[in-house]
């Protein structure tokens, strides 16, 4: 087994752990305990004797604590799943020793480039090793970088026991790109006090701030008709959800927002003549924000339907997670200690906001208070996606640091 956080992830990339909204189980595929089962004999052969997967493909571990203090019990946690936008299957990393800048053509398909001008982050990498797939899939950066730094950094402290430290658990997560990855989690087993997902992008960031969210489903009913009597009394319920679609404001969606403005996204439309079926996301940074842009859409839906007095909608919100910036400001230590880290591994630190979603906004509302820290992958749900391996190393050391620090601080 080799040690290396770079020989780490290019072992776990080529899993294919792709999960899948449309399954009903947990974990939705059983590929990814492929990935589990390689993750717990690692586990087990670090000296992590607990290590195990469960039955619903969640990885668990503890580092015990070698302080004499009463240190708070701190996790670190990633998810074992890719992204069901692209393919995850047959990845090929491609590394390009010692970057020296420009453009990055992908070997596999020519047609796709990393660009400078769309990745800037790239400018920062001169000299580095990048981490890249060829083209035909994604690489799987989201979350592999931050599972292969978390077991680089749990090597590290076994290793070195004048590391002082208080006990850490480890929790390896499935299904999380598909809003899933708490669902069976066990915190009482887990028993952790306070959490960190390795979940995030550039170098030296930590986000205490995530979208709120919410799901909306609307069901058409129309009048279907033989079209050749339809006159005047046929609704074409693919018709009445185009126009939906077509008052939706042009400047809250994803493509047309930024920063912390939140939007209302299409992202699945099915029908016939009779019946059809739209589904959004809604996103905003507050709770406010997220009923305003529920109510806006419930009125387009009102506002179309006046004109189809024979036809119906079924308007359904769901809620998926929350933004967990309420219960973290409760707990400033958690997120000045991580900053403290990232100063001690030789970053200046950012402290932002995530125009989406991880674990640890749902595992706050659960009770284990979870900021996200940089794993450094970019371009994630992409074959554009890339990592440095200097980036990953970065975070192997805000993790080891970040340990110290909750000690020395007990």
């Amino acid at each position: 087994m080799t040690d290396t956080v770079l020989d780490r992830f290019l072992r776990y990339v080529v899993i294919d752990t792709q999960s899948d909204p449309a399954s009903s189980t947990q974990p939705t595929t059983e590929k990814q305990k492929d990935l589990g089962r390689v993750l717990v004999d690692e586990l087990l052969m670090i000296g992590l004797a607990d290590a195990h997967l469960d039955e619903h493909g969640y990885v668990y571990a503890t580092i015990p604590g070698n302080s004499d203090k009463a240190v708070p019990v701190i996790c670190f946690c990633s998810h074992m799943d890719t992204a069901p936008d692209f393919t995850g299957r047959g990845v090929k990393p491609q590394i390009i020793r010692n970057y020296a800048g420009g453009d990055i053509q992908l070997v596999g398909d020519s047609s796709r480039v990393i660009r400078v001008s769309e990745h800037p982050e790239l400018k920062n990498q001169i000299g580095n090793d990048i981490v890249t797939t060829d083209g035909t899939t994604l690489l799987g950066a989201d979350d592999k970088a931050g599972l292969a730094e978390i077991m680089t950094a749990a090597q590290i402290l076994v290793d070195n026991p004048d590391v002082r430290h208080g006990t850490i658990k480890i929790l390896f997560t499935p299904d999380e790109e598909v809003g899933r990855g708490v669902n069976r989690v066990d915190l009482k087993k887990l028993g952790a006090d306070f959490a960190y997902t390795m979940d995030g992008e550039t170098a030296g960031h930590i986000e205490d701030e995530t979208f709120s969210a919410d799901g909306v489903e609307i069901s058409i009913s129309g009048v279907a008709i033989h079209p050749g009597f339809a006159k005047d009394r046929m609704e074409n319920a693919i018709k009445i959800a185009g126009a939906i679609i077509d008052r939706l404001p042009k400047d809250l969606a994803p493509e047309t927002t930024e920063g912390r403005q939140g939007f209302i996204h299409p992202v699945g439309v099915t029908g016939s003549m009779e019946k059809a079926s739209l589904s959004f996301i809604i996103r905003d940074f507050t709770e406010a924000g997220l009923a305003e842009k529920e109510a806006m859409l419930d009125a387009i839906v009102k506002e179309v339907m006046a004109a189809y007095p024979g036809s119906t909608a079924h308007f359904q919100v769901a809620e998926q997670y929350r933004n967990m910036k309420a219960v973290l400001d409760r707990h400033p230590e958690i997120v000045g200690n991580a900053l403290e880290a990232v100063r001690r591994a030789g970053m200046t630190p950012v402290r932002g906001s995530i125009r989406g979603g991880t674990d640890g906004s749902r595992l706050s509302f659960m009770g284990l208070p979870c900021p996200n820290i940089f794993a450094g992958g970019h371009a994630f749900h992409s074959p554009l996606e890339w990592v440095s391996r200097q980036d990953m190393e970065k975070a192997v050391k805000a993790i080891v640091e970040l340990a110290k620090v909750w000690e020395e601080r007990a």
